[in-house]
């Protein structure tokens, strides 16, 4: 039995096209497809990818904000699918999440510390007093001031509301918390703070994160583990420093050259990734990936690629098996 403290296992989310006046569905957008990644505790799990390629669809899906299609999302041994509506509140308590746009995420009609105080509400945890002590300790947490609590979201600049993002997500005590693309609407030097946050919120709760980006430079400082997603599958997953290192599958080869470097002199060694991302409503035959591959050849085009495991690094690509091409 695994010992994760998240287990993803062959997860599907699909999405209905519907067309015409009784707007029936005639295709399905499937945005995640048959995914499995696992998270430890208290280790980082990076997931990039393009965007369009399903990491927020899965994000929300192992948050409950969606119903997979298929599949099963294990937490401490539980599968989440299956739980009531009591269970469900107690699993929210655990797992919560940090969204991209943190002047979208909060309501721009309550103040801070109604914000940060709802979630104590919601689960019935304290009382008044308490719970205005507990806003005030959150937001020292997160570096912002206790007089921040009677202002109102569209007071505060991009990186302090995606600090007080932040406090609300830490509230409840989770173990896991799921930023999704929690720095890319920030700018450059918000988000080296917004990030150092984060890792010492880690140290000091123990928590775990699933971070969900498309900049493989954040992902870098931030992952234990990387997961590379595309067109809704997981095509390469290792450790942090293997992944950047030796990637395997081309299109996470070319991702990590298209990283940029202070350098006018650098050379790129790679070929640049040309082409749009296929649609998931209907995916190319075989490899997902050989319509925009450099070194795409026969067998590609007709026969998807198993997943290839070589000392805890995979990679889904028929390169694994004919290094020679």
């Amino acid at each position: 039995m695994s010992t994760a403290l998240l287990e993803v296992q062959d997860l599907c989310k699909g999405f209905p096209v519907r067309e015409g006046i009784l707007l029936r569905a005639r295709a399905y957008n499937q945005a995640v497809d048959h995914v499995s990644i696992t998270v430890e505790a208290g280790e980082t799990l990076g997931l990039v990818g393009e965007s369009g390629c399903g990491k927020s669809t899965l994000a929300r899906c192992i948050a409950k904000l969606y119903q997979p299609d298929s599949g099963q999302i294990i937490f401490e041994g539980q599968n989440i699918l299956k739980l009531n509506r009591r269970q469900t509140l107690a699993y929210r308590r655990s797992v919560q999440m940090i969204f991209q746009d943190p002047m979208e995420s909060l309501n721009s009609r309550h103040s801070v510390e109604e914000i940060l105080t709802e979630p104590f509400i919601i689960h019935n945890i304290g009382n008044h007093k308490t719970r205005r002590e507990e806003v005030r300790k959150l937001l020292d947490i997160v570096g912002l001031p206790a007089s921040a609590c009677s202002h109102y979201p569209f007071e505060f600049s991009g990186g302090q509301r995606q600090r007080i993002g932040i406090a609300r997500a830490l509230s409840l005590k989770p173990k896991l918390i799921v930023c999704d693309e929690a720095v890319s609407a920030l700018d450059v030097s918000i988000q080296s703070q917004i990030l150092n946050l984060l890792l010492d919120l880690q140290r000091e709760f123990n928590l775990s994160y699933l971070f969900i980006a498309h900049d493989l430079a954040v992902v870098k400082h931030i992952s234990d583990r990387v997961a590379v997603m595309y067109l809704g599958q997981i095509v390469e997953s290792a450790k942090s420093d293997e992944i950047y290192r030796n990637p395997l599958h081309p299109y996470t080869q070319s991702l990590i050259d298209s990283i940029p470097v202070p350098d006018p002199s650098h050379k790129r060694s790679g070929e640049i990734l040309r082409g749009e991302v296929p649609s998931a409503i209907n995916p190319p035959d075989g490899c997902r990936f050989h319509t925009r591959c450099p070194m795409v050849f026969d067998r590609c085009s007709h026969q998807s690629p198993p997943m290839h495991n070589r000392d805890n690094h995979s990679a889904a690509c028929h390169l694994l098996e004919n290094p020679n091409r």
